[in-house]
């Protein structure tokens, strides 16, 4: 997956989806792009880059790779998640190019995930069988909200972004 960052009206933005009704898990979730390598994919950069492009429509030339954020397993799908960084010189031209897979594309503004009101942690019991509870991120934004995997990978983009410990 790729965490597409920009700068509009001096602000920076991120982008994100809602996940299509008709996928078979997460289905209504925001996500960043992202999806499963493929075989003639070279890099984990080239799957994360060419899941945004059949996604979203990003195109590749417009965003830089800048770093990538601590891969995990996610709880639900038990899938490896490689999380790669990008930049934008301006806000990128995406729309939905693969409704079964894509809802919305959304662009929110880094300080609205910064609002205290719109951050919250709850503790679950573990149910993977990781052993004991784990921290659950969720982000209440206009008219989604963002959780688990996805609200995790924001948490510590807003730590590195803010240069603040994720605790």
């Amino acid at each position: 997956m790729v965490a597409v960052l920009y700068e509009d009206a001096g602000e920076p933005h991120v982008v994100l989806t809602r996940r299509s009704p008709r996928m078979r898990s997460h289905a209504h979730e925001v996500a960043f792009p992202g999806g499963r390598r493929d075989p003639e994919d070279g890099s984990l950069w080239d799957t994360a880059i060419r899941e945004a492009t059949e996604e979203i429509a990003l195109d590749p030339a417009a965003v830089e790779p800048v770093g990538s954020l601590d891969s995990f397993v996610t709880g639900g799908s038990m899938s490896l998640v490689h999380p790669y960084v990008a930049v934008a010189r301006e806000r990128p031209r995406v729309h939905v190019a693969s409704p079964d897979e894509v809802e919305s594309v959304r662009h929110i503004a880094l300080s609205e995930l910064l609002l205290d009101e719109v951050w919250r942690e709850e503790i679950w019991p573990d149910r993977w069988g990781g052993g004991g509870d784990r921290a659950v991120t969720f982000f209440e934004v206009t008219g989604d909200t963002i959780w688990g995997a996805t609200g995790s990978m924001l948490r510590q983009l807003l730590a590195i972004a803010t240069a603040t410990e994720s605790r």
